[in-house]
Formats: structure tokens, C-alpha cells, sequence
């Protein structure tokens, strides 16, 4: 498996052990609690001296496998896994931090990530620091100054803006700061965070990893020893990954690949077709020549993701008589699926913001996300164009 390719690893990485009875697909395993009739076995496994498993909320077969195959797919000496992406986000900032402790990271953070760190950390007497999300120099100066952590995103949610993830792996390391990154934009097809000096990597895996809409779970992957820690937080917590859950998450990772190198396309060609309607106010996409981060994104990632977002003239005017005019677009707040999925941030990754505090991380009432599916590229693009000429007269003058 070691010398195998990312296509071969994502289909077979993490599941030989979990087969049972002749089976060559992972089961579900439903069962709550393990049973031994050893009690010294017993023993042994519940205070981890040897394999297996003792009851649900710590470990689970099905769970241990899709935590394996991320592992692999990363790179990781050890994975762990969450009930959602939030859950895999809140559950590290837990473990790693204390109150008196320091954080540094960026403005352009997923929604309830941003939440947590303008209302929960401050409650916990952590001090955080949000830096203009590019501006690579301000960054390492806060850095400079001693964190406890460095957390990152890229491409951020949904500006797609792009930070050089290796340059502030070197800030965080020379200051002793543990790196995190969120890499659900990315995935592993595209990016790797760990051969880039990061410590710890998170993905919501509801998205891309996923991506068919119907699971939802998180997953952190890096150095044995945080995860392990994070890992103890979780089980103690609860906020444990479903069985069923991990069964369909493994499923849809058999087809990462494929999916990922689709909707890189996808992304790529609607990101150009878009410049085109004079509506559109800007276009992100790193994929993009123009982007600011265009040219870092090239030298550490290996496509540039099925992420977009564009704004419109006339706000949320404009968005209210366009979206509903898709025909081959779900309006949800969710990404990463095979079918396209539309939205605007006030309503999916921001929701949670006033408007405010959007228009403070640079985020217009009439931006649009934009996940691409694996549809054909025409149909989308026809859809597109259809609904831009047939919104009324008045949204079209501005």
C-alpha cells in the first residue's frame, strides 16, 4: 500500500483489516460494546496495551477504518474522527488550548470557526489574534510575538483566498506554536498540509471526502502524540462519529479521485465562464491567473479544488431572483457533493455572522459559493447562462 497511488489508496487503504466473513466491503458495526470473557484481555485493551475494542463512543471498527484510510490518504502517523467537522475543529482548540494561552489565525475562517474564536475562546480568557488573510507578514509578526497555536485555512470558506501554508508552518515552528490546517476545501488530491510542515490537519468530511451529502462527520489526522491527546479530549466529550455514518464516508472516499478531478475541471471552466456576465463583480478562484494567491496555490497544491465563490451587482436583489432560476444547482447549505450546490454565504458558511461582521471579513451580502459537481460542464454552463438572461429587467440595469 505504501508504494501504491492516491486512486488505489483511496479504494483500498484502511479496509483489509476491518473485513469480516468473507466480505470485501467494511461492515457496519452497530454494536455499542465489545464483550470479553478474558478479564485480563479485557483489561488490556481498555487501557490500550492491545488491540481492540471496548465500547462505542471510544472505538469502532467501521470508525477505525475510515480514520485509517484518511490517515493514509494524508500522510498522517494517526488519525481521529468527530461527529462533524465543528466537532473536529472545537474538540483541537480544546485540547490545545488554556485559558492565559495565545492563537493566531486569519479572518477568512469557515463561519463557525470565526464564532469560536470571536465569542467562545474569549470567554476562556484566550487571547486571539485574526490576521488580514494574505498578508503573510503580519501574520508572522503576530506569530513572532509567542502562540500557542496557529490555525489556518486554504482555500478559505468562501472567498477562496489561498495563504502560503509552508511559510507559516516555519513561523509557527520557530516559536514552538502547533500548525493546523484546515484542508476540507482542498483534500488531500489536491494538498497535502503535512508534507508542508503542518502538525495537524482537519477536514469537515460531510464535504468533498463524503461527497454524496448524506453523512456527516469530521476527521483529524497528523503526529501521533496530538492526535492521541485530541483523541482522549473527544472520547470524553462524545462527540463521536456514527458507524453508519463512517460506512458511507468510506464509500464515497473510493471515489475521491475521480470526483476531485472533475470538479477541479468544472470549477476551473464555470470560474472563466463567469468573467463573461456583466453582473458578475469579481470571480475567486485560484485557479484564476488574476488571483492573488494564484501563484502560491500552484506550488503547493496539484489542482486548485471544486470551490468557487463570485459576487454579484445589486446584492441580495440580485441572488434572490437568480439562485431559484438554476435548474442544475441544489440551493443548500452544504459543498463538496456531486451535484453543484449553490449559496450565499449570509445563508450557508456565515449564517451565523450579522451582516456586519461579514462585511468586517470582507464578505458582500450578494457573494455567491459555488460548488461544482461532476455534472457535464456544458449543462452547467448553459444553466448558468440561462438564468443570468432571464432575471428581470430591473435586477439586470442594477
Amino acid at each position: 500500500m505504501k508504494d501504491a497511488k492516491f486512486a488505489t489508496k483511496s479504494i483500498w487503504a484502511g479496509e483489509k483489516d476491518a473485513l469480516a466473513f468473507g466480505a470485501t466491503q467494511v461492515p457496519v458495526v452497530h454494536s455499542v460494546s465489545f464483550g470479553y470473557d478474558d478479564m485480563d484481555e479485557w483489561y488490556e485493551v481498555a487501557i490500550g496495551n492491545k488491540e481492540g475494542h471496548i465500547y462505542g463512543r471510544n472505538t469502532n471498527p467501521t470508525v477505525g477504518a475510515f480514520e485509517e484510510k484518511v490517515r493514509i490518504l494524508e500522510g498522517a502517523e494517526a488519525a481521529t474522527s468527530f461527529s462533524t467537522g465543528m466537532a473536529a475543529i472545537s474538540n483541537t482548540l480544546g485540547t490545545l488550548l488554556h485559558p492565559g494561552d495565545r492563537i493566531v489565525s486569519i479572518k477568512d475562517t469557515y463561519g463557525g470557526t470565526n464564532k469560536i474564536f470571536t465569542e467562545f475562546l474569549p470567554k476562556q480568557q484566550i487571547d486571539v489574534v485574526l490576521c488580514d488573510t494574505g498578508d503573510h507578514e503580519a501574520i508572522e509578526r503576530e506569530v513572532a510575538k509567542g502562540c500557542k497555536v496557529l490555525y489556518l485555512e486554504s482555500p478559505t470558506n468562501p472567498t477562496v483566498k489561498i495563504t502560503d501554508i509552508k511559510r507559516m508552518a516555519q513561523a509557527g515552528k520557530a516559536v514552538g506554536a502547533t500548525v493546523v490546517v484546515d484542508n476540507t476545501f482542498a483534500t488531500p488530491v489536491n494538498q497535502n498540509p503535512i508534507e508542508l510542515g503542518v502538525d495537524l490537519v482537519i477536514h469537515s468530511a460531510t464535504k468533498f471526502l463524503g461527497g454524496h451529502a448524506d453523512a456527516l462527520g469530521g476527521v483529524l489526522c497528523g503526529s501521533k502524540d496530538l492526535v492521541e491527546q485530541v483523541y482522549h479530549y473527544r472520547e470524553i466529550n462524545g462527540a463521536t462519529l456514527d458507524p453508519m455514518a463512517a460506512y458511507l464516508l468510506l464509500r464515497g472516499m473510493k471515489t475521491l479521485q475521480l470526483r476531485i478531478e472533475k470538479q477541479n475541471q468544472n470549477a476551473q471552466e464555470i470560474a472563466e465562464f463567469l468573467k463573461q456576465f456583466d453582473l458578475v463583480e469579481g470571480v475567486n478562484y485560484p485557479g484564476l491567473p488574476e488571483h492573488p494567491g494564484h501563484g502560491i496555490a500552484k506550488e503547493q497544491m496539484k489542482g486548485f479544488g471544486g470551490m468557487l465563490s463570485f459576487s454579484v451587482k445589486g446584492g441580495v436583489d440580485t441572488v434572490r431572483h437568480l439562485l431559484p432560476k438554476l435548474k442544475y444547482a441544489n440551493r443548500a447549505a452544504n459543498l463538496g457533493s456531486v451535484e453543484t450546490v449553490v449559496g450565499p454565504a449570509r445563508t450557508t458558511s456565515h449564517v451565523e455572522c450579522t451582516p456586519a461582521e461579514r462585511a468586517a471579513m470582507g464578505i458582500p451580502e450578494g457573494l455567491i459559493r459555488y460548488s461544482a459537481g461532476i455534472e457535464d460542464i456544458e449543462d452547467l454552463k448553459q444553466d448558468l447562462a440561462q438564468a443570468f438572461k432571464s432575471l428581470p429587467a430591473a435586477v439586470l440595469q442594477g
